[in-house]
């Protein structure tokens, strides 16, 4: 449903699956759902209601004992919960920069300094989105920098994801033309978005 942009649905669903988990729910568990929740907010433009699902679910985190959880929920850790907060804030920032460019920013820094390369799709998208954020900041040069690491990482996997989250970074490359850093930038991105599309 976020995908499909019906923010109001997921949040629905997200509240059934929080009801029906119950007390059975471990830590982590509620954590993720809680983000979930966040993340409904966010596109649903409520930052105050945001905010307070994303502490519920750090909150929550803190309170894990790996022993108690199931394995198919372990993936969500710190690192995971830096990165899908700072991905619902890069989401906001599109509409209001000065007011969450800075702190989305701030969180995706966080995930990558947690998680390393080795997180392969994650990383990656970590990367396009610290891109953006510094795109949105007015640091050209850094989110140069930023996106020729995002580059690198996008090509490292077969992300068909990546590859959506790389081709909306691509537009802030363009009407930049006169800085020759932008466009080596610009280009690499084109080539990679090139090279998946030829496979």
């Amino acid at each position: 449903m976020l995908y499909r942009d019906r923010p109001q649905d997921a949040l629905e669903l997200v509240h059934l699956a929080q009801k029906g988990a119950g007390k059975a729910a471990g830590p982590r568990l509620r954590a993720m759902l809680h983000t979930r929740e966040a993340w409904a907010y966010a596109a649903l433009g409520r930052s105050a209601a945001f905010r307070r699902a994303t502490a519920e679910g750090s909150e929550a985190l803190a309170e894990t004992n790996a022993a108690e959880e199931p394995y198919w929920i372990t993936y969500f850790d710190d690192a995971e919960l830096a990165g899908v907060t700072g991905g619902r804030l890069l989401d906001m920032a599109r509409q209001d920069p000065q007011q969450h460019a800075e702190d989305a920013a701030e969180h995706i820094r966080g995930a990558l300094t947690t998680r390393g390369a080795e997180a392969g799709r994650s990383y990656a998208l970590d990367l396009i989105g610290l891109a953006e954020c510094y795109f949105l900041m007015g640091d050209v040069p850094e989110a140069v920098d930023q996106t020729h690491r995002a580059v690198d990482a996008a090509a490292r996997t077969q992300s068909t994801r990546v590859r959506a989250q790389l081709s909306q970074l691509y537009p802030y490359t363009v009407g930049r033309s006169s800085s020759r850093t932008v466009g080596e930038a610009r280009s690499r991105i084109r080539e990679v978005l090139s090279a998946e599309g030829a496979t």
